[in-house]
């Protein structure tokens, strides 16, 4: 539902402030169609239903996963593919996987949306029109902006979406915001807006590195990302949650785990201090000096998007996990969903194939 449009369409009609907010509760709940708003007066239930769109986008196509999770392919009213994804866990989780923009405008070498053409930002009613989409198929209880676009780059819109997804039952400590490093965001997220979590896409234990995989780099290097994340992270309280994704031969090597416990240590590059300070010898170093309380790290076995790079082997992941735990950094291996319908981390390219 296009809300500004909603506000203006009952203002002009002479219809009281707070039927905005009913619509909406009824939308949140599940609702799929105005008919079903009870509470509403029945001619106003008609009008709605002639003159306004239940939703502001088209549903193009839609692919269920064997493991159940489901990738729906949506468009813009001016024509603007995006995807977003629905995962289901044992557990009971729910997670939508939500897009900020058509497109990405940042170019990470191992990510197919970035091979997209970028059409532009979402509005808030977009993004939540996602949500929605599946709440009307049961419930939803967590989020996150890791589908199309860089949410930093469209930060009003999604911290407005943010404020209205615990009406869907999506609370504010189930909803994770993504970034690239947009530096800025990040910054304003320390401050504004409701207290989400927050995770970073790094993918690289270094500067050179991290530049070939996301030019993005160039412009907000890894101190000054890590020292915005650090900030948040004083400011709002919460861990910042480390996107690592698995490559082989590229960035998955003991060394380099080594490296990236080095980083994200207390006194890491980032936090004032010098390149790390961590005792203890081999992977499984008996001393820790710092155990990092700021970071936990997600490694993301890597899903196919072309012929440029190779997955990790378990083996490997498995041997940079430990050498991140032996050096006091948290870490977990991300199970992956929707592989087999291009629904998974990095997958998505508004395809209807």
């Amino acid at each position: 539902m296009d809300l500004a449009q909603l506000d203006s369409w009952l203002a002009e009609r002479g219809e009281p402030a707070y039927r905005g907010q009913q619509i909406w509760r009824w939308l949140a709940g599940g609702a799929d169609s105005f008919e079903q708003m009870t509470d509403l007066p029945a001619g106003l239930r008609a009008a709605l239903g002639e003159e306004l769109a239940l939703s502001t986008l088209g549903e193009r196509a839609r692919h269920r996963s064997a493991d159940g999770t489901e990738k729906v392919l949506m468009e813009t009213a001016d024509g603007r593919p995006l995807e977003a994804v629905l995962m289901r866990y044992r557990d009971g989780r729910r997670s939508l996987c939500l897009s900020s923009q058509s497109g990405c405008p940042l170019t990470c070498t191992f990510c197919a949306t970035g091979t997209m053409k970028f059409g532009r930002n979402l509005t808030e009613s977009e993004i939540l029109d996602q949500a929605l989409c599946f709440r009307r198929d049961g419930g939803v209880n967590h989020a996150v902006f890791m589908g199309m676009g860089e949410p930093m780059m469209n930060l009003d819109a999604v911290l407005a979406a943010c404020e209205r997804l615990p009406d869907m039952g999506i609370s504010h400590a189930h909803t994770t915001v993504s970034t690239v490093g947009w530096l800025p965001g990040i910054e304003r997220m320390a401050r504004e807006g409701p207290a989400v979590r927050l995770a970073l896409s790094l993918h690289a234990p270094e500067d050179a590195l991290r530049s070939e995989l996301m030019p993005v780099n160039d412009r907000y290097p890894l101190a000054e990302v890590l020292a915005a994340c650090r900030e948040w992270r004083r400011v709002r309280r919460r861990k910042v949650f480390i996107e690592y994704l698995m490559l082989d031969g590229v960035n998955d090597r003991v060394e380099q785990a080594t490296q990236l416990a080095e980083l994200l240590a207390p006194g890491g590059r980032g936090a004032g201090g010098g390149a790390g300070g961590v005792r203890g010898g081999g992977v499984r170093g008996r001393a820790v000096a710092r155990r990092s309380d700021d970071f936990k790290v997600n490694l993301i076995p890597y899903n196919p998007t072309g012929e440029r790079y190779g997955g990790s082997s378990r083996a490997a992941i498995d041997a940079f996990r430990e050498a991140l735990l032996a050096r006091g950094v948290p870490a977990t291996v991300r199970l992956t969903r929707g592989r087999d319908i291009d629904a998974a981390c990095g997958q998505l390219a508004a395809t209807a194939a």
